[in-house]
């Protein structure tokens, strides 16, 4: 490593520069495979968070992400469960308060979550020979807003599918 490289030019950046941002996803149709319209944890990073962060934090994430789920994770990333913000914007904070005697600022990730040993998921195989429509049918069956797809025998989720990402990107509310 002892190589000595040679230092680029910089250039003044132009007024009125504006940041790269990746073209839109394309439209979908029941008919498209599947995959695509897999969030694909393999080439994106999963957001996750701990057990003893409170909801409010939790809330902040998914506001600043722009997402509606986070898997719950330990120290040694082993999913814990998830939690999404149904789970936060409904019955259950009110519930838990009220049973608990807590305030809201009081209430942790790990009272909310859905553990990991009540969640199921899709193997990866099934879904690749699928198509949107099998995904959407689905998730109506199970009455789902998120399914996750599982491979390495189901050790590892390598994919989710979301029904709001599917319904914006089919054109349908």
């Amino acid at each position: 490593m002892d190589r000595d490289y040679a230092a680029l030019d910089h250039l003044p950046l132009p007024a009125g520069s504006r940041v790269a941002s990746p073209p839109p996803l394309p439209r979908l149709a029941l008919e498209s495979p599947a995959l695509e319209a897999m969030t694909d944890l393999r080439r994106i990073a999963a957001s996750t968070i701990a057990t003893d962060r409170t909801i409010e934090e939790c809330k902040a994430i998914m506001v600043a992400r722009a997402i509606r789920l986070l898997f719950v994770e330990d120290a040694q990333c082993r999913v814990l469960g998830v939690i999404t913000a149904t789970d936060l914007l409904g019955e259950k904070p009110v519930r838990f308060m009220h049973e608990r005697g807590l305030r809201r600022h009081e209430i942790l990730v790990s009272d909310l979550m859905t553990p990991a040993s009540v969640l199921e998921a899709l193997d990866l195989q099934a879904v690749v020979h699928a198509q949107v429509g099998h995904i959407v049918a689905t998730l109506k069956r199970a009455g789902r807003q998120h399914t996750f797809v599982t491979d390495e025998g189901g050790r590892r989720i390598c994919g989710l599918f979301s029904a709001t990402h599917i319904a914006r990107r089919l054109g349908i509310e």
